[in-house]
């Protein structure tokens, strides 16, 4: 579930981190599926890759026969193909990733353009479609997911396994020499990404075509197409914010006077929110509003849909020195920016890449004017600048990622409190939930999804889930991020795992849990999974650490039990959460993929993840969230400081699907402890049958 940027703050860090460059790493979300299994190409692993193995297209298709209407030409691939041969576009190829012009891990209805032509609806992907091939790419929290979604027109690529090709490397195999592969520059691409795709394609002497004119994919949606979203913005309390707009954009604009910059533009929409304390509906389940924001050293102009803006935003807006303009109008003001001769601070890793060639075109035009050629910089974070006269541009992380990530004492009090709230819903949820089945009453994924809900609308500051609910009885626990549907979800089986991992939006705060239970009698394999999880989440929550440590270093900790079982799981072990913001942020993470050098820092959150599944039976996962802090340790070697984790999130973990025979005494003493906290922080919080079942779920087990 991550979607990562990596970027560093060098005031809010030792500077021994000045070193760290930053880095994009994806993260997966909830998602829905289909009741159609159809058929399609698979690229699959080697049969030595793993320990079970997912089915391909071909094993589904000898269970069961392809309809007639699955062979049938896609309409809306053969359309899109259509466009490829217009006056001005003339393409080979078209690729169609997952975002929004922001990089937005969720993004609205209306941008879902990888959605709409694939039927593809995990957030984690890139379709390329070529004149007689189509291709979805994506990781293994989806394979599952893509298996039921795609039909016969599309091939699946499973990328991260052996012998699976890049999106680039296909198309430098698929296509002849000299192919002309389009993409959108202004709302899919980073122009990091654009510039790594071009370089590639470069080797077999295609070329890639930046389409500004239009979408090819929203040339065939038309009327059909959402509308975009319009819902107002509203004012993030100071009591939650802790720090008001003013002083924020001080020390921002500290760190452009410091990097040699007069100005920076931010297009990431939690960094914006975040900055200008702001929050927004226009994202499902993220508080943020459809913007871009230019700070200068003497203003910052926020360019948004003003029929958003409320009079208290107005005014909220001006004493901090905020201007408005339209939200269309964002390339005009680059392109001012260069007239004046800016130095311009741009994160080429988040920022689309029509922005950034929107600059570079508007200095040379305007390079005669200030009597040289536009220059770039590229700068590390070893404060090192070369004076420049004219428009310039420094390419560099945004320095607000890695400030929004380190939480101050009233954003970590909000989410303390709020995650209390939330555990005293989901302990109500689970009450009702085991009496349900117990009185053997049939209900469907969604019903049990739809009741967490209203248990949660209870709770005071309640306004949002955080993403959509996974609840997956049996073999849909296995779908890493399975999203149950109404017309074709399962019913929750008492004699099978069942897992939960949902989460919420409150007014001062952001929650992300997971529990797994079994309502019957587990069998011994699924008690040792689910012990051997435990075990790895115990680990990394124990963990403590020397400052500067990245999180890749840790991921081996909450693995290491199922390692010794020949066990692992498909993704990373943990994320960065925001404080009533995206329940998915970076620059954090915890994860195997070690291109992520962000250290992580005392008042950062993250949850702790480890997870199993076995394709088509079970899948098991157990998450809290955790804040960094500083740990008491006897030593301190190198005199540095050592951090370690505290929990935010507190909620029963079921021993009846323990071996505790696995368990050491120590692992039993967490277990002990940690519901002991659970039952004095949440209790109060509960009365009647709920309370009662808190008790029942925290009792000591006895060594």
């Amino acid at each position: 579930m991550q979607r990562l940027l990596v970027s560093t703050h060098p005031l809010l860090l030792p500077p021994p981190l000045a070193a760290f460059s930053c880095r994009q790493i994806r993260r997966i979300l909830p998602q829905s599926r289909t009741a159609k299994p159809p058929s399609f190409s698979v690229c699959n692993c080697s049969s030595n890759s793993s320990t079970f193995k997912v089915k391909t297209s071909s094993e589904l298709r000898s269970t069961k026969a392809s309809s007639s209407t699955d062979s049938q030409p896609d309409p809306k691939l053969t359309a899109l193909r259509r466009l490829f041969s217009n006056p001005g576009i003339a393409i080979d190829a078209y690729i169609i990733p997952s975002h929004d012009a922001h990089q937005s891990e969720f993004i609205a209805e209306c941008y879902m353009r990888r959605a709409y032509i694939s039927g593809f609806t995990g957030s984690a992907g890139t379709a390329v479609v070529t004149k007689d091939k189509a291709a979805l790419w994506t990781d293994g929290r989806y394979f599952l997911q893509a298996e039921k979604q795609l039909t016969s027109s599309w091939i699946l690529m499973r990328a991260g396994n052996p012998g699976v090709p890049t999106t680039s490397q296909w198309l430098n195999d698929v296509l002849p020499p000299g192919g002309r592969v389009g993409i959108d520059p202004q709302f899919l691409f980073t122009s990091d990404a654009a510039e790594e795709l071009k370089q590639v394609i470069s080797y077999n002497n295609h070329e890639l075509v930046y389409l500004y004119n239009s979408n090819l994919v929203d040339e065939i949606w038309k009327d059909n197409r959402p509308q975009p979203p319009n819902k107002p913005v509203r004012v993030h309390d100071l009591k939650y914010a802790g720090l008001d707009v003013s002083s924020k954009l001080s020390n921002l604009r500290t760190e452009l006077a410091g990097a040699g910059s007069s100005a920076i533009v931010i297009s990431m929409l939690d960094e914006i929110a975040w900055l200008l304390n702001l929050r927004g509906s226009d994202i499902p389940h993220s508080p943020v509003v459809y913007a871009y924001l230019i700070v200068e050293i003497d203003g910052a102009k926020l360019f948004i849909d003003d029929s958003k803006v409320t009079e208290e935003v107005s005014d909220h807006l001006k004493k901090a020195g905020v201007e408005l303009r339209p939200y269309s109008s964002i390339i005009s003001e680059i392109e001012s920016l260069a007239a004046q001769g800016a130095a311009l601070w741009l994160d080429t890793s988040s920022v689309n890449a029509a922005i950034v060639n929107a600059y570079k075109a508007a200095c040379d035009r305007y390079g005669q004017n200030h009597e040289k050629k536009h220059k770039t910089r590229t700068q590390g974070f070893d404060g090192s600048n070369e004076q420049l006269d004219g428009p310039t541009t420094l390419h560099k992380c945004s320095p607000v990622s890695l400030a929004k990530a380190i939480k101050n004492e009233q954003e970590l009090e909000g989410m303390k409190s709020c995650h209390l709230r939330d555990a005293a819903a989901i302990c109500q949820f689970w009450d009702w939930l085991e009496t349900e089945i117990s009185n053997n009453r049939t209900l469907t994924e969604v019903d049990v999804s739809d009741k967490l809900l209203q248990f949660r609308s209870k709770q005071a500051g309640f306004l949002d889930t955080s993403f959509d609910t996974i609840s997956g009885s049996g073999p849909n626990g296995a779908i890493i991020h399975y999203r149950p549907e109404p017309e074709s979800c399962s019913i929750v089986d008492a004699n099978k795992l069942f897992l939960l991992d949902s989460g919420a939006q409150y007014v001062d705060g952001t929650t992300d849990i997971t529990r797994t239970v079994h309502f019957g009698e587990p069998t011994s394999r699924e008690r040792e999974c689910f012990t051997r999880v435990l075990q790895g989440h115990i680990a990394l929550d124990q963990l403590v650490f020397p400052e500067n440590t990245p999180g890749f270093v840790m991921d081996a900790f909450a693995r290491s039990s199922l390692w010794k079982v020949g066990l692992d799981y498909r993704h990373g072990t943990g994320h960065g959460v925001g404080a009533a913001l995206n329940v998915h942020e970076g620059p954090q993470s915890i994860s195997y993929r070690y291109g992520n050098l962000t250290p992580l820092v005392n008042g950062m959150i993250v949850s702790n993840e480890p997870g199993y599944y076995e394709d088509h039976a079970f899948g098991i996962r157990i998450e809290n969230l955790l804040y960094v802090r500083s740990a008491e340790t006897p030593n301190r070697f190198g005199g540095i400081e050592y951090l370690g984790f505290e929990k935010l999130t507190y909620v029963p973990i079921q021993i009846k699907l323990l071996d505790l025979s696995l368990l050491s005494a120590a692992e039993i003493d967490w277990l002990n402890n940690y519901h002991s906290q659970v039952w004095e922080k949440v209790s109060r919080l509960l009365d009647g049958s709920a309370r009662q079942w808190l008790w029942d779920n925290t009792r000591p087990i006895m060594q």
